[in-house]
């Protein structure tokens, strides 16, 4: 799981395997996304209050991510 609050990901680096469920809980006042920088997943908008979920790439690899709205937030998943 991804928690958003105070405008960072929780935790900012996730290891994951490869095609795992992830949920993303946004515990912030805005809306955010947790957007891959290269395409491979995109929760797209999460209300304040609100949980979506992906799947991990099946692609062992590491996959950086940012909120579309506020680019200044980052964090990677590592698939293996």
């Amino acid at each position: 799981m991804v928690n958003i609050k105070d405008f960072a990901f929780t935790p900012s680096t996730l290891t994951v395997s490869p095609g795992a469920t992830i949920v993303v809980h946004n515990e912030d006042v805005a809306t955010h996304t947790l957007t891959s920088t290269t395409g491979a997943f995109n929760t797209g908008d999460i209300s304040p209050g609100s949980s979506k979920t992906f799947v991990a790439p099946k692609t062992p690899g590491t996959y950086p991510y940012i909120c579309e709205i506020h680019q200044f937030m980052h964090g990677t998943l590592i698939v293996r």
